[in-house]
C-alpha cells in the first residue's frame, strides 16, 4: 500500500476519536464503558489507544500487550489495516433507538478495512452491558412509572364456573363502556406480531393484581418461552373492523373479549358482542356468525365474522401453551406509545413499574429475542416469516400439541423445528408433501393451510378470511429456500362443472419445453400417460388430471377438474 494511504489512515484514526468522545459524553455511559485502539506494526510491537472512565481498563485480548500511550510519531510511516475483533464487535448495539451512535461505526469500520494489506489496527469497543442501564445512558422517562392498585379479576369471578357478568360493563374492565375508558388498573400494551384475526383491529390491555400496600402480585419473567402470571391477573383485547374500504378510519366495534388466570392456576375467557349502538357489549353463552356489510369502491361486500364460544377459547389457550397467548419476552420487546405520551420499550417500562419477578438489568433488553412484523423490512425474510408461523401457529405446534411433528417457536433454532423438508401426516393428496418444501411452495403443506378457508384450514378457529399478506410473506420465504427449480402446475380451461353434450378442455403450461401428461379417469398422471398436444374433446363424465414435466426441473404436482354433461 502506498504511503499516501497513510494520512487517510490518520484521518479516519481522528474522526474515531472525535466520535467516540462525543457519543461517550451524550450517553453518560457508567465507568465500566471502554473504547481501546490497538495498533500492531509489521514488527510485531503493540500501542493502545483508550478512552475510560475512573476504572481502568482490566485486559485487552489475550495476544495485546498492556496498554501504553500512543505517543507522538509512533507508527505514522507505517500502512494500517483497520477491523473489528468479530468478538468485540457484538457489542455494537443499540441501547436504545435513535441516541447509541456507536452502532453507526459499524459500516465505515467494514469500509476502511478494505484500505490495505499490511500491519493491524483493532478497533475494541468494551461495553460492560449489566452495568448500562438505559436510565444512566438516555435520563429517557419511563411508559409506566409505577403499578396501578389492581384488584384481583376485577369483578369477574375467580373461577371458569362461577357468575359471569352478563355485561362488559359489569366487569369491571371500563370506567365508561360506551366511550371505551379503561379502567385505571388496566395497563395498554402492544405485541410485535399479532394473531391473524381477519384483518380487525385490536387493542390491548392487562390488569397485574396489587393490593394498596407496597407489596403486589408479580410476572414470573423468562427472557425465553412463556411467562407465568400471577392468579387474578385479567387481559382485555377489544376488536373493531374497518367498515368503509374508501375510509379505513370508519370502524365498527364487534367483541371484546377478557381472558383471566383463575384461582385453580389454569386461564377461562369470555366474549361480549357489542351492541349497535355501543352503549354496552352482551356476554355471548356459544359461538356466532355474523354477516358484516363492508363498503368497496364498487358497491358492498359481506364479510362473516366468527364470534368465539368459551369453549373455543380453550382450545388454543391451553395449559401446554401457558393459557396466555402473546404476552411474552419475543412479542413485547418492542417500543409503545403510552397514554402520557411516552414512547419507550415496554419491557423497560414494565419492569421499572415493578412487575416482573425476577427484576431485568435494563441493558440486557437489548439482547433479548424480538419478533419481527411482517413490514420490518431491517429483518431477513427468513425473521419474519418464522415470526409470523409463531405468533399463528405456536399455541398448537409445540412439543406435546398437535400430532403434527414440527414446531414453530421462535426460541427453537430453525434447523430444531423439524420445519424444513419434513413429511406431513395428512398430506391433502400432494405428492412428496412436506411441511415446508424448499422452493416449492406447492408441496409446502403449511402454506397450503394457511391459503386457505376450508376444513384444512390454519389456525382453524376464528378465521373466515385468508391473510394474502402473511401467506405471500411465507411463500416469498419458501421460494428464497436453496432448492432445485420447480415447476408450476398446468392450468386448465375451462374450470370443471357441469357441460352439454361436449366440451373442449385446454391444458397450458407457462415455462417453455414444460410437456404435460394428462389422464381423464381422476388417475394421478405420469410420463406413461398422453402427452398434451392439442384441445380435449369430451363427450361424457371425466376427471382431468394433469402434470408438467422438464429436465432439470422437479415436476408439477397434479391439478384436476371435474367435468359432467347436463342430463
Amino acid at each position: 500500500m502506498a504511503r499516501g494511504h497513510t494520512k487517510k489512515n490518520r484521518q479516519f484514526l481522528a474522526w474515531i476519536f472525535r466520535k467516540l468522545t462525543a457519543v461517550s459524553g451524550r450517553l453518560s455511559l457508567t465507568p465500566s464503558f471502554s473504547w481501546v485502539l490497538v495498533l500492531k506494526t509489521q514488527k510485531g510491537t503493540v500501542s493502545t489507544v483508550s478512552a475510560k472512565s475512573r476504572k481502568p481498563l482490566k485486559r485487552l485480548q489475550a495476544h495485546t500487550r498492556p496498554p501504553t500511550p500512543l505517543k507522538r510519531g509512533v507508527n505514522r510511516s507505517r500502512p494500517l489495516i483497520l477491523r473489528v475483533d468479530p468478538r468485540r464487535a457484538k457489542h455494537l448495539v443499540p441501547l436504545k433507538r435513535g441516541v447509541n451512535e456507536i452502532a453507526s461505526l459499524r459500516k465505515p469500520l467494514c469500509e476502511a478495512s478494505r484500505l490495505g494489506r499490511c500491519t493491524t489496527l483493532v478497533l475494541f469497543v468494551l461495553v460492560s452491558v449489566p452495568s448500562v442501564s438505559f436510565s444512566q445512558a438516555t435520563s429517557a422517562r419511563y411508559g409506566l412509572e409505577s403499578r396501578p392498585v389492581t384488584k384481583p379479576f376485577l369483578l369477574m369471578p375467580d373461577r371458569a364456573d362461577g357468575e359471569m357478568p352478563s355485561r362488559l360493563s359489569q366487569t369491571g374492565a371500563f370506567l365508561n363502556t360506551r366511550d371505551l375508558a379503561p379502567n385505571a388498573a388496566l395497563i395498554p400494551y402492544e405485541i410485535n406480531v399479532s394473531f391473524w384475526a381477519d384483518g380487525a383491529h385490536k387493542t390491548r390491555w392487562i390488569a397485574v393484581p396489587k393490593g394498596p400496600s407496597a407489596s403486589a402480585e408479580k410476572i414470573t419473567f423468562s427472557p425465553t418461552g412463556e411467562w407465568t402470571f400471577p392468579k387474578g391477573t385479567v387481559f382485555v383485547k377489544h376488536f373493531e373492523l374497518a367498515t368503509d374500504e374508501t375510509h379505513p378510519e370508519i370502524r365498527r366495534r364487534l367483541e371484546t373479549r377478557l381472558l383471566i388466570c383463575d384461582s385453580t392456576g389454569s386461564v377461562y375467557g369470555v366474549t361480549y358482542k357489542w351492541r349497535p349502538d355501543n352503549s354496552d357489549a352482551d356476554l355471548l353463552a356459544t359461538n356466532l356468525n355474523e354477516a358484516i356489510p363492508i363498503k368497496t369502491v364498487s358497491g358492498l361486500r359481506t364479510q362473516t365474522w366468527y364470534y368465539p364460544s368459551r369453549q373455543d377459547c380453550r382450545t388454543c389457550h391451553t395449559d401446554l401453551a401457558g393459557g396466555v397467548l402473546g404476552v411474552k419476552t419475543r412479542q413485547l420487546n418492542c417500543e409503545f406509545s403510552y397514554p402520557s405520551g411516552v414512547k419507550d420499550n415496554q419491557l423497560r417500562a414494565w419492569n421499572h413499574a415493578g412487575l416482573f419477578q425476577p427484576a431485568l438489568a435494563e441493558a440486557d433488553i437489548g439482547t433479548m429475542t424480538s419478533l419481527a412484523k411482517p413490514s420490518e423490512m431491517k429483518r431477513t425474510l427468513e425473521d419474519r416469516a418464522r415470526s409470523y408461523l409463531d405468533a399463528n401457529c405456536t399455541h398448537c405446534h409445540r412439543p406435546g400439541g398437535t400430532v403434527a411433528t414440527f414446531d414453530t417457536r421462535y426460541d427453537v433454532p430453525l434447523p430444531r423445528q423439524n420445519l424444513i423438508g419434513t413429511p406431513v401426516l395428512i398430506d391433502q393428496g400432494v405428492d412428496g408433501a412436506r411441511a415446508i418444501a424448499p422452493n416449492d411452495p406447492w408441496r409446502s403443506i403449511v402454506l397450503m393451510r394457511l391459503n386457505s378457508v376450508e376444513a384444512l384450514k390454519m389456525p382453524p378457529l376464528a378465521h373466515q378470511v385468508v391473510d394474502e399478506q402473511g401467506v405471500a410473506l411465507v411463500r416469498d420465504w419458501i421460494k428464497s429456500l436453496p432448492g432445485p427449480p420447480v415447476l408450476d402446475p398446468p392450468l386448465i380451461s375451462p374450470r370443471g362443472g357441469h357441460f352439454e353434450q361436449t366440451a373442449s378442455v385446454t391444458l397450458r403450461h407457462p415455462e417453455p419445453g414444460a410437456v404435460i401428461h394428462y389422464t381423464l379417469d381422476g388417475s394421478a398422471p405420469t410420463v406413461s400417460d398422453p402427452v398434451y398436444e392439442h384441445p380435449i374433446k369430451l363427450e361424457g363424465a371425466a376427471v382431468v388430471r394433469a402434470r408438467a414435466y422438464k429436465a432439470g426441473f422437479t415436476r408439477s404436482i397434479a391439478v384436476q377438474e371435474v367435468f359432467v354433461p347436463e342430463e
